[in-house]
């Protein structure tokens, strides 16, 4: 059977308790949305998509694209357009990008806790994609982040290397072959990060309120 993660036990049986005092979350370690029941950055659950009573399109854009910027490298923008009588939905979507490790706190797009730790023990990338979707009072903005395993052939620190010599009877030339270490068979959705949407939307809630107080 494939084993789909990377394994070093003696490594983490030293590094991982370095970890869990780095993370600081202990509360919500095992919650698989990253956020525990005590954890202080989630607050309240905001509804996704999140409704903004703004009517200036290019404003909102603006400072959506600044969120955005925030966590993850803009792959693509389709701003809203006026065709005919009809405003287009507007999208963004993201580069899908290797998660940020407990050595990596400058990056956001991994969350504080159990995500970061993650992260930092697996090879785990996410990517998000949002939609602006006009409304009567406003501009709905829906926030989707996907969060993704890689699929390895192996486990990348595996005790037997591959320039091992066969001795089941195969003919082989003698040579010993070159370890190239695991291969990628591709990537495994783990689901949406839920923790990570609400951590973005309540930035653009929080840049729009502020902008708007001044």
């Amino acid at each position: 059977m494939r084993n789909r993660t990377r394994q070093n036990h003696g490594w983490l049986l030293i590094v991982a308790p370095l970890m869990l005092l780095l993370s600081g979350c202990l509360s919500g370690l095992y919650h698989p949305s990253g956020a525990g029941p005590t954890d202080p950055n989630v607050v309240a659950t905001l509804n996704n998509p999140l409704l903004i009573p703004v009517t200036d399109r290019d404003f909102l854009w603006v400072q959506l694209v600044d969120t955005v910027d925030d966590y993850f490298k803009i792959e693509r923008e389709e701003r809203n357009q006026v065709v005919g009588d009809t405003l287009t939905e507007g999208r963004i979507v993201t580069r899908a990008m290797v998660g940020s490790t407990l050595l990596e706190p400058w990056r956001s797009d991994s969350r504080p806790g159990y995500e970061r730790l993650l992260s930092t023990v697996q090879s785990i990338r996410r990517q998000a994609t949002i939609r602006v979707i006009p409304e009567a009072a406003g501009y709905s903005v829906e926030i989707l982040v996907v969060k993704e395993l890689e699929d390895l052939d192996r486990p990348e620190f595996a005790t037997v290397g591959g320039a091992t010599r066969r001795h089941d009877g195969s003919l082989t030339d003698g040579e010993l072959s070159v370890d190239r270490g695991p291969v990628t068979l591709g990537w495994i959705s783990l689901g949406r990060d839920t923790a990570l949407e609400q951590e973005m939307l309540g930035q653009l809630r929080d840049r729009l309120t502020n902008v708007n107080r001044r």
